[in-house]
C-alpha cells in the first residue's frame, strides 16, 4: 500500500504554475478546505482550485483580513481558526460538521516561519503547535468529512526539514531555542504526519502527501528582519529579491500542492513527499539542496510522533 519515494516523471516541474498542472481538471462539485487560503501561497492555491470549479473553505486566523483578500471570489468562504488555540480548531470542526459536508481535498498550508521565541497553550514552542500540533487536531476532529469522501490530506512542509529531526528529547524547545531548527522540526512533523495518516486512512480511500513548495518570497518571512534576509542574499538593502531566478512566484510555489490535491497521476498512491511537481528523491548524504531526509520519512517516527500528538491534544480519530 505505501508509494516508493522516487520520481514518477509527471511532466511537470519547478516552473509550472498552479493553473498548469489544473489544465484539463474539473472540480465541479469538490470541496477543499485550506488552511491560510488567503495570503502568499494559501491564496493563489485557493484562486486555482476555485478557478477549476472547487468550492473552497479557508478557516482564519485575521477573518477580515481573509473577507477582503477572497472578496473578488465567488467559491471561497471565510470561517475563523487559530491553530494554535485548540479550542478554535475544535470550534471550526463542529461548525463545519454541523453542515453535512464532504471533504474532498483538505490542504494544511498555514504556517509560521522562524519566529521569536513563542509559548502557545499550556507552554508549546508555537512553531510546533501551530505547523503541526494544530493541523493534527484539525485533521483528526474533521475525519467523519474527510472519509466518506475519500479525501487527499496535503501536509504542506518544507526543505527546511532538513534543518532538525524530531528532537523527542525537548520537542517545545525548553533547553534553548533556535529559531530555525524549530522551524526544521516543525516542517519535519509535518511530513511524518502526512507518512503515518496515509498509513491509517490507505484503507479507507483517504491519501496523505507532505510536500516543499519552493523558495517564495511571501508574508511567511513576517518574523524575519530585513538584515537577515540581505544577509542570506535573499533581498537587497531596498527590500527587491536577489537572485529572482532562484525563486517561485506564489503560482508556481502552489503548484506542487494543487497538484498533491487533485492529481490523477497520483491516483493510489500516498505517504510520500513532493516538491517541484512530483514526488522527492531522498536526499543523499550532505544533500540540503533537493529532495527528503531519512528522519522524516521514517515510519516508526510517524508514528511515535502521531501518538505523542494524540497525548498532547487529546485528539485521535482512529483511538480503539
Amino acid at each position: 500500500m505505501s508509494t516508493a519515494q522516487h520520481k514518477i516523471g509527471s511532466g511537470f516541474g519547478a516552473t509550472s504554475t498552479a493553473d498548469d498542472v489544473l489544465h484539463g481538471i474539473d472540480l465541479s462539485g469538490k470541496l477543499a478546505i485550506v488552511t491560510g487560503g488567503y495570503s502568499g501561497l494559501g491564496l493563489e492555491t485557493t484562486r486555482a482550485l476555485t478557478k477549476a470549479g472547487a468550492h473552497v473553505v479557508v478557516p482564519a486566523r485575521r477573518r477580515a483580513t481573509a473577507e477582503e483578500a477572497l472578496s473578488g471570489l465567488s467559491d471561497a468562504e471565510v470561517d475563523e481558526l487559530d491553530l494554535g488555540d485548540l479550542e478554535s480548531v475544535r470550534g471550526f470542526a463542529e461548525r463545519f460538521l454541523a453542515s453535512g459536508r464532504t471533504v474532498d481535498f483538505v490542504i494544511d498550508n498555514a504556517g509560521i516561519m522562524a519566529c521569536p521565541e513563542t509559548r502557545v497553550g499550556p507552554g508549546w514552542e508555537a512553531q510546533f503547535a501551530t505547523n503541526h500540533l494544530g493541523h493534527f487536531a484539525l485533521v483528526n476532529r474533521l475525519w467523519p468529512a474527510i472519509e466518506p469522501g475519500g479525501a487527499r490530506v496535503v501536509s504542506v512542509s518544507s526543505r527546511a526539514h532538513h534543518f532538525s529531526g524530531m528532537r523527542w528529547d525537548d520537542v517545545h524547545w525548553r533547553q534553548g531555542y533556535d529559531k530555525w531548527e524549530a522551524y526544521g522540526q516543525a516542517k519535519t512533523a509535518n511530513v511524518l504526519f502526512a507518512v503515518h495518516l496515509d498509513k491509517l486512512g490507505a484503507d479507507r480511500g483517504v491519501r496523505a502527501f507532505s510536500l516543499h513548495p519552493g523558495g517564495i518570497l511571501t508574508p511567511l518571512q513576517r518574523h524575519l528582519p530585513k538584515e537577515e534576509m540581505v544577509e542570506r542574499g535573499w533581498i537587497d538593502e531596498q527590500g527587491n529579491p536577489l537572485n529572482p531566478e532562484g525563486f517561485k512566484s506564489p503560482a508556481q510555489g502552489a503548484a506542487t500542492q494543487v497538484w498533491a490535491a487533485t492529481s490523477p497521476q497520483l491516483d493510489g498512491m500516498g505517504g510520500v513527499y513532493l516538491e517541484d511537481c512530483d514526488i522527492a528523491e531522498p536526499a543523499g548524504d550532505g544533500d540540503e539542496r533537493s529532495g527528503v531526509k531519512d528522519w522524516a520519512i521514517d515510519p516508526e517516527q510517524a508514528a511515535r510522533l502521531w501518538q505523542l500528538s494524540a497525548e498532547l491534544t487529546g485528539v485521535n480519530a482512529f483511538a480503539a
